[in-house]
């Protein structure tokens, strides 16, 4: 499956706003992780998923989609976890009702390049993964 997002990275040309560069950095960073299985999915000209799951979570199918957002002008990126997984102590997510597969979600946008942004999204990586670690039945 990552062999699948490579090729899409292979084909996309970054612009100066760097999404690319942070999709590459917080794949990566996820990608690390131990017991994660991942699917893509790729909807050219509306979004390429990401989607990853903890091999021990039971009622749910993944606790992150990452979404390249392929819009004409300039593609960004959407992060996307369930609310009871993470915190967002700064207030910088957006509740989507019934938008993370018919379950709400929460979601931050990423449209350019921004070191301390991308920390604090590692941050929540890192409570999603630790509760998608934890039995949700």
């Amino acid at each position: 499956m990552l062999g699948e997002v490579e090729r899409f990275l292979d084909a996309w040309v970054d612009t100066a706003l760097k999404v690319k560069k942070s999709f590459v950095l917080l794949k990566n960073y996820v990608a690390d992780k131990a017991d994660l299985t991942f699917d893509f999915k790729a909807r050219p000209g509306v979004s390429y998923s990401l989607r990853a799951k903890h091999r021990l979570q039971k009622s749910r199918q993944l606790f992150l989609i990452m979404d390249v957002i392929d819009e004409p002008e300039n593609r960004w990126l959407s992060i996307c976890f369930y609310p009871d997984m993470i915190s967002d102590p700064d207030d910088k997510g957006v509740l989507i009702p019934l938008g993370l597969l018919g379950e709400d979600g929460y979601c931050f946008d990423l449209e350019e390049w921004d070191e301390e942004y991308l920390q604090y999204l590692e941050t929540r990586l890192d409570e999603a993964y630790k509760n998608a670690s934890k039995e949700f039945a």
